[in-house]
């Protein structure tokens, strides 16, 4: 009996030395082949770590923030030509919708034209929107908003009076250089109506990245927030 319990007991030390041992030459193997790697790459590991830093930028740019250069001058004051902003394409996924007073990068095919746009949310599905009221502002759902701290010196909210109701699952979308902007009120008699699928919008334009000095979120929420929902009571 002691011969046979000092048997098994030997049986059962010798394993981890034997699981250490494979371990071991795993992570040999994994050390061999990166470094394998590494040296069929001219440059060596220096070269492969940079590689690799650029396909991990590239994916960040690609599927969560990607910077986008302003075109023309739609959206002065705000946004100027060449600004560069940041557009923060997660920021409409997981179940968020864009809000009005939101700075968007869309998809125009379709809709604007084979390009893509900037603009600003004036309207979401379900909103009744109308230019102008006896003040010359427009209302959203009842409510004046006062754009007066978004437009550029001398616009109006807009020349072109309208009265619309944006459909579900669509926006209004407005420059806020107003006279100088080609958007939703331009396309109001065309196949759309002028009004962009929420599932053509890129991503919000997060951050002003560029020029240097002029970091700021270009999006205006609180200026809409006392608008009412759609079919909510009108103030």
């Amino acid at each position: 009996m002691d011969t046979e319990a000092q048997h098994q007991e030997r049986d059962r030390s010798s394993r981890p030395h034997e699981s250490t041992s494979e371990g071991q030459e795993g992570r040999s193997r994994s050390s061999l082949s990166l470094g394998g790697i590494a040296e069929q790459v001219p440059g060596g590991r220096i070269t492969l770590g940079a590689l690799l830093c650029m396909v991990l930028l590239l994916a960040f740019g690609v599927f969560v923030m990607q910077p986008f250069q302003i075109p023309s001058s739609s959206m002065r004051p705000t946004l100027n030509v060449g600004y560069r902003v940041l557009v923060n394409k997660l920021a409409y996924r997981f179940g968020a919708r864009p809000e009005r007073g939101d700075v968007v990068v869309f998809d125009g095919s379709g809709y604007f034209g084979d390009a893509d746009y900037v603009k600003r949310v004036v309207g979401v599905g379900g909103d009744h929107v109308v230019c102008c009221d006896r003040q010359g502002r427009i209302a959203v759902n009842g409510r004046a908003v006062d754009e007066r701290s978004l437009l550029y010196r001398g616009d109006t909210p807009s020349e072109v009076p309208f009265d619309i109701e944006v459909p579900d699952g669509t926006l209004f979308l407005l420059g806020d250089h107003r006279a100088d902007s080609r958007d939703s009120r331009d396309y109001l008699g065309a196949p759309g109506g002028g009004f962009v699928p929420v599932d053509q919008v890129i991503g919000k334009a997060q951050w002003v990245a560029w020029p240097a000095g002029h970091w700021s979120s270009p999006s205006r929420e609180d200026l809409y927030a006392r608008v009412p929902a759609a079919g909510g009571a009108h103030g």
